[in-house]
């Protein structure tokens, strides 16, 4: 049970910048930790949306203001952890076709000009589709996507190898009992917000897959900032894709 709790302050403490305090004697390292520390990772999402949601609503007399607004704080309470991802991914991929090696790239501290366009584009993409969401209601909606988006990364963890430590740590660590009581309890979830998670579900998962692909293609290596980009991305085109739904 300590494992499970510290496994929860981890994944917030790592995926978010809700503030977490450790104990000096806490070994973050212990595999059913970092396991567990997965197992919550849509938990952190779910929770990052509903915290959106409410000061939405706290500044619902603003209109679109008050959206963007909350688009934007979604993305501050996440640290803008994997937009900074999609910019090292960015530079990476161009790197890759000049002959440059682009793990050196993606691991240098500096970022180049088209890093920066990529993300300026996501950045973009996403307020923009997060703008749309809250403004026609579609609230539970954005939330479960936000899970699926993280549960596209529990998927990706079992079925690639990483050129990252930590990542690989990670990965020895999601056993099927975590994976599976992910999967089992956030679908429930899904379910209970809006009843076509799964449909969701089945299209996030072929975008995360089908994206970590491509960029597993043109860069040779898969690592964080790859997930990090990956899971940007799922969340773009889902929003895209409810936002027509709904227009339909």
């Amino acid at each position: 049970m300590k494992n499970l709790y510290l496994g929860c302050k981890f994944a917030f403490g790592y995926f978010s910048i809700l503030p977490v305090w450790f104990d000096k004697d806490d070994d973050l390292s212990h595999q059913n930790i970092l396991g567990a520390m997965l197992f919550f990772l849509p938990l952190v999402g779910l929770v990052l949306g509903l915290l959106s949601i409410a000061l939405f609503y706290l500044l619902s007399s603003l209109g679109w203001y008050g959206a963007i607004v909350s688009a934007i704080f979604y993305m501050v309470l996440y640290g803008f952890l994997h937009t900074e991802a999609v910019i090292d991914v960015g530079d990476a991929l161009y790197a890759s076709h000049s002959g440059k090696d682009a793990y050196t790239i993606i691991k240098d501290p500096t970022v180049g000009a088209m890093g920066v366009l990529y993300a300026i584009a996501l950045v973009l993409l996403k307020v923009s589709g997060i703008i749309f969401l809250l403004l026609h209601n579609l609230l539970f909606e954005f939330v479960v996507i936000l899970i699926i988006s993280r549960l596209s990364l529990l998927m990706l963890f079992r079925v690639y190898s990483f050129r990252s430590l930590f990542a690989t740590q990670l990965k020895e660590a999601l056993t099927p009992r975590y994976l599976w009581s992910a999967y089992t309890i956030f679908t429930l979830i899904g379910l209970f917000l809006t009843p076509y998670f799964i449909l969701l579900l089945i299209l996030g998962l072929i975008i995360a897959y089908t994206t970590i692909y491509i960029l597993k293609s043109k860069l040779g290596f898969v690592n964080g900032d790859l997930l990090g980009a990956t899971l940007e991305f799922v969340e773009v085109v889902l929003f895209l894709v409810v936002a027509m739904g709904y227009t339909i």
